[in-house]
């Protein structure tokens, strides 16, 4: 008999990834591709999905597949792998029942603990902090977007760097060590102060938003060489990030927290904002936060829990996310 196979699927805005692993968590298969989120075109993100999960399949035998979960950014999970997904998982020689899409949110908790119970801080491009108990997203603060929220995102900090260099050009703020390199990532010229502010405009609108989240860890470095501007953005970064986390976890009694998880890169990349946010969790739980490195690692382990009926081990749990030698 055909040794029962799980996939777990994190499918980002860059890279979709993919394991295979057996419901001991031991993992017998890897894939990549690029971005394949909820905002991807269907073609796109079908064929980052097939790339990704046919490199993993690769030698295996794809009838042994038992459980998929796939997370998606952007995605709303409703248990299933839906009826555009559904001709891909039959292409791939994998029942489309078995499948089951979940958010990116549930596959990072998932990549950081095994306790059905805890509190999830996500910055990245996005920001969010979750509440899980019993296994249930249970609430979620913040992840609203650029415009309303992802306060402490790598795309809020790029954004107030912006910010801060136009009113350091305009008279309205302190002078900042930020400019230059904001200028230079922009691509704006030196000059005097309309041509500066134009070319920064040009340059900030021209782009999706989401591109400003690569001046974030400029902000990081000033804030590192004491900048005292780039210093306030970072400590309000932090500021709102735990405030988030201090509401979410309201949702979650005290006894029944398992684990505080950090996921995206402002948080997992280390700098002065992670800093500050590892140093506010110790002192809000008296423990250090674990980290989700791999969520498509998360996705297996959710995937191995929904056919088993039981959250993973630990022993589990720590075979899945262990990373390759």
């Amino acid at each position: 008999m055909p040794v029962p196979l799980v996939i777990g699927v994190d499918a980002g805005g860059t890279t979709t990834r993919c394991v295979v692993a057996g419901l001991d968590g031991e993992v017998v298969g890897r894939g990549r591709a690029g971005g394949a989120n909820a905002q991807s075109s269907g073609a796109a993100a079908t064929a980052a999905l097939t790339a990704a999960v046919g490199a993993a399949l690769t030698g295996l035998d794809p009838t042994s597949v038992v459980a998929g979960v796939v997370g998606r950014s952007g995605a709303v999970a409703d248990g299933t792998a839906g009826s555009r997904g559904a001709e891909m998982w039959r292409d791939l020689g994998l029942d489309p029942s078995a499948v089951r899409v979940v958010t990116d949110l549930e596959v990072a908790y998932a990549a950081g603990t095994p306790s059905p119970s805890g509190l999830l801080l996500l910055s990245g491009t996005g920001a969010a902090a979750v509440a899980f108990r019993d296994g249930r997203l249970l609430a979620r603060c913040d992840g609203y977007g650029w415009l309303l929220g992802d306060d402490g995102s790598a795309v809020w900090l790029g954004r107030e760097a912006v910010r801060v260099v136009l009113r350091a050009v305009d008279g309205r703020g302190a002078p900042t060590t930020l400019t230059a390199p904001v200028l230079a990532a922009l691509r704006a010229a030196p000059g005097d102060a309309s041509a500066v502010i134009a070319a920064v405009l040009r340059a900030a609108y021209r782009e999706p938003p989401a591109a400003l989240g690569r001046l974030a860890p400029l902000v990081g470095a000033a804030a590192t060489d004491r900048d005292p501007v780039a210093s306030a953005i970072v400590q309000e970064a932090a500021d709102r990030l735990l405030e988030s986390l201090d509401a979410a976890s309201r949702h979650v009694p005290a006894g029944e927290l398992g684990a505080v998880v950090l996921a995206g890169s402002v948080l997992l990349a280390g700098g002065p904002v992670a800093d500050r946010v590892r140093d506010g969790v110790r002192d809000r739980f008296a423990a250090d936060p674990a980290e989700a490195r791999d969520g498509a690692a998360g996705a297996a382990a959710l995937a191995i829990a929904g056919r088993t009926g039981t959250p993973v081990s630990a022993e589990i749990h720590a075979r899945l996310t262990a990373r390759p030698g």
